[in-house]
């Protein structure tokens, strides 16, 4: 016997999938509403936030770490890449992270919603590092001879002075979250997809942490720390047992080369 939906019934399931996107919509920009507010917490504490770089960077020294001078000077070889490398710091962060989570959500619902809680936690666990260790990153720090590239070639997203920048909290280097989110963008697209060629979304996050530690952005420890924090995230959230499965109260996935039909109720 063949069932079929009523017009009422169609335009009910329009309005429920409505509802449950601009949930969803209001949801991530809450969370992100929540975190850039929580790190201007911590936008008076310079010399605490001088102290730590000091320590941080004399404990890579002590770990034997590549100087970050090393990277910078690759990207000063010329004005146009470094100047790409700002861009890139710039603009892809926060555009590619919405987008991996926009095409998980239309075609991956099981995986959006892993990929959802688990950089809620991560994105939460920074700031609470935020706020307990404050921390000025590498362009700051005299002592590392380093060129605050966005200053001096652009595009910069911060300004001159960290005392009156209040778009930003300049002393939130440690972790990462460039890194940090650009690793699960990768691990995400990777578990949501099949074939021989997506290991290659781990180019993101390789070319993130040149370009972050680069432009004298980040520590190295800073990416470290964002990597150890993910783990932990991956560790405490359940990864989907099915690539597509549909999931209560999200769309199920569009049927596709990309999107293999899976039973109802193969995730639980």
């Amino acid at each position: 016997m063949t069932a079929h939906t009523t017009p009422a019934g169609a335009a009910a399931d329009r309005r429920a999938a409505r509802r449950r996107l601009i949930r969803e919509l209001l949801l991530v920009a809450g969370l992100f509403t929540v975190y850039k507010a929580g790190r201007t917490l911590s936008t008076g504490r310079s010399e605490e936030a001088f102290r730590n770089a000091a320590r941080i960077w004399d404990a890579e020294r002590a770990l034997h770490l590549p100087g970050e001078g090393g990277v910078q000077r690759l990207l000063l070889h010329g004005e146009a890449l470094v100047h790409t490398a700002n861009t890139y710091y710039a603009a892809v962060h926060f555009p590619a992270t919405a987008l991996f989570l926009i095409w998980l959500y239309l075609r991956r619902p099981g995986h959006y919603l892993w990929a959802r809680r688990v950089l809620a936690v991560l994105t939460a666990a920074a700031l609470a590092l935020h706020l307990a260790f404050p921390l000025a990153p590498p362009r700051m720090l005299g002592g590392a001879h380093l060129i605050d590239t966005g200053q001096v070639y652009g595009p910069s997203v911060y300004g001159a002075a960290p005392a009156t920048d209040t778009l930003a909290n300049q002393f939130a280097a440690m972790p990462s979250l460039h890194f940090g989110w650009a690793l699960m963008v990768a691990l995400g697209m990777i578990a949501a997809t099949s074939g021989p060629w997506r290991a290659l979304w781990l180019l993101h996050p390789a070319l993130t942490l040149f370009v972050v530690v680069g432009t004298a952005n980040h520590y190295w420890l800073d990416a470290l720390v964002a990597a150890l924090l993910l783990a932990a995230a991956l560790l405490l959230i359940p990864r989907p047992s099915a690539a597509g499965a549909p999931v209560r109260g999200l769309p199920g996935p569009r049927r596709g080369a990309d999107a293999p039909a899976v039973p109802v109720g193969a995730e639980r």
